[in-house]
């Protein structure tokens, strides 16, 4: 997607690491080519919590952390392949609250699937779970290691700027969902 006549592509961003217990959030900004942390953190709901109050857990968290650091797109990992219908129904629960509260604050949200984020940040497509966080760390130049949802936000956040680093100017950006 292009940025509009006469405006700059966003240049802060909204990463969403999606889960109904432990959603990682995290705000990277672009200076240029440089990527820096804004703040991350990891949006926690006790298994005791039913799930229509870690809902509106969520939704809350998401409303002030939008408010406060005011991103100008969100970036989430697309939907993967669920064995069991209980995780994909509270994932896509969460999901929709994120997608909401983005929509909401009028904040654009794109997906992106699991491979582009790891191949964005380590570049390789299936790159495990502790090389994406190490690279987030040295892109990022992080002195503490992240929670591993925050990491995962992180590196959501960061392949959409290389994609609005790289491809603004073509109008080859992800499609807005």
């Amino acid at each position: 997607m292009k940025a509009p006549a006469g405006q700059q592509a966003p240049r802060r961003v909204m990463g969403v690491d999606t889960s109904l217990r432990s959603s990682g959030v995290a705000v990277v900004q672009a200076r240029g080519a440089v990527l820096e942390t804004v703040e991350y953190c990891v949006i926690k709901n006790p298994p005791a919590r039913p799930v229509s109050r870690s809902l509106h857990h969520l939704a809350e968290s998401l409303a002030e952390i939008i408010r406060r650091l005011q991103p100008d797109a969100a970036a989430v990992e697309g939907v993967f392949f669920c064995k069991n219908v209980k995780t994909a129904l509270a994932l896509g629960q969460a999901r929709g609250v994120v997608l909401a509260a983005c929509a909401g604050a009028g904040i654009p949200v794109y997906e992106y699937p699991p491979r582009r984020v790891k191949q964005a940040v380590a570049g390789y497509g299936a790159a495990g779970k502790e090389q994406v966080r190490r690279m987030i760390m040295a892109l990022l130049r992080l002195q503490d290691t992240p929670h591993e949802d925050a990491a995962d936000a992180l590196a959501i956040a960061v392949c959409h700027l290389h994609g609005v680093i790289r491809w603004s100017g073509a109008g080859l950006l992800t499609k807005e969902i």
